[in-house]
């Protein structure tokens, strides 16, 4: 497997994802929409924060957005509480361009609520209310059929897979899409709280591993999911996460950028400095960038130099979400990530 370096991918990142909204490169979100709630100044606890500004995130509703907003064809597919937030969530993936026929709403449970510490350096620390929410009551009778056939790529997380009936609804779809000849994304989104131990979350996050074509992971998922293991070594990556049908895995390293391994070639891709506010949201906002690009252009698998242009795309993607609170609302258009590219070039 070759190995590429990190210089000249800022020339042709600002192309990338031209003339991707059409009928045949719609992505579908499934998961969680939830209302996050972050503390007005940094680096203080959630009893210590003085205020909470109200922002809507989930991670699979940040990426439907972030897709739209970069130009590109999105759905959501999800549960929210029959009561205001529930309501709106949803408004706010139709005002944002996302098709939110695939969203339900349950009588019996509220919408999903996280309080997001940040600290100092813009990392965050959650504190979740589901006991349970109305997403992880979605039912697989309950699934837009009809959107999953239509998607040409299937993008979901880990959180889903926690309980029923919601973990029985997400294999549901993840079968119907891969059946209509859809690529499988998958963001493991660790979130170790949620989970009844760590055991179960290692063990279920896995049990859908080989089925995906595209993977996206950070360090410390890295280290979870193997028990410890060096993040930074390749041989760990590739002898123990990359399956022999994967078309791409990254491993995205923050503000230093990412990896990429596919079946051919790897690589490292450098990130965009900028001066982080909060990083909710700028993982998704790489997914969305990265996977808005692939959605109308599936030779990105094959051909190296115009993947680094797209995941050189995606970390600018994922650079300007960190400059402002709160996920949904930090999302970029594609406007500010080519004005964010130009800079980049220029310096």
């Amino acid at each position: 497997m070759a190995e590429k370096g990190t210089s000249g991918d800022h020339k042709n990142a600002s192309n990338m994802e031209e003339g991707s909204r059409d009928n045949n490169s719609l992505v579908v979100s499934l998961g969680e929409t939830l209302v996050d709630f972050v503390p007005t100044v940094n680096g203080v606890s959630l009893a210590e924060a003085p205020a909470f500004t109200k922002a809507p995130g989930g991670a699979p509703a940040n990426v439907a957005v972030g897709i739209s907003r970069l130009g590109g064809s999105s759905a959501f597919i999800g549960k929210v509480g029959d009561d205001e937030f529930g309501y709106m969530l949803a408004d706010i993936l139709k005002q944002n361009g996302v098709n939110n026929s695939g969203v339900r709403y349950d009588r019996t449970a509220r919408t999903a609520l996280a309080f997001v510490t940040l600290r100092a350096d813009g990392e965050r620390e959650f504190l979740f209310f589901r006991h349970p929410s109305a997403d992880m009551l979605l039912r697989e009778a309950e699934l837009d059929i009809n959107l999953l056939k239509q998607a040409r790529i299937f993008h979901y997380g880990s959180i889903s897979l926690i309980a029923e009936p919601c973990r029985s609804a997400q294999l549901a779809a993840i079968s119907i899409a891969k059946k209509s000849g859809s690529i499988l994304s998958y963001d493991p989104n660790l979130r170790l709280a949620l989970w009844p131990s760590p055991e179960a979350a290692r063990e279920n996050i896995m049990s859908i591993w080989d089925q995906s074509d595209i993977i996206k992971i950070n360090e410390d998922e890295i280290s979870f999911l193997t028990g410890g293991d060096d993040p930074s070594d390749d041989n760990v990556v590739l002898e123990k996460l990359f399956h022999p049908n994967l078309k791409l895995l990254i491993v995205t390293e923050g503000s230093e950028g990412c990896r990429y391994y596919t079946q051919g070639f790897k690589g490292r891709v450098p990130g965009i400095k900028v001066k982080a506010i909060d990083t909710t949201g700028a993982g998704d906002a790489f997914v969305s960038g990265i996977l808005n690009n692939l959605a109308s252009d599936l030779n990105l698998f094959q051909d190296e130099k115009r993947l680094r242009e797209a995941l050189f795309f995606a970390n600018a993607c994922g650079a300007i979400t960190t400059t402002q609170r709160g996920a949904i609302p930090a999302l970029p258009t594609r406007q500010a990530v080519l004005q964010l590219l130009s800079k980049a070039a220029a310096s």
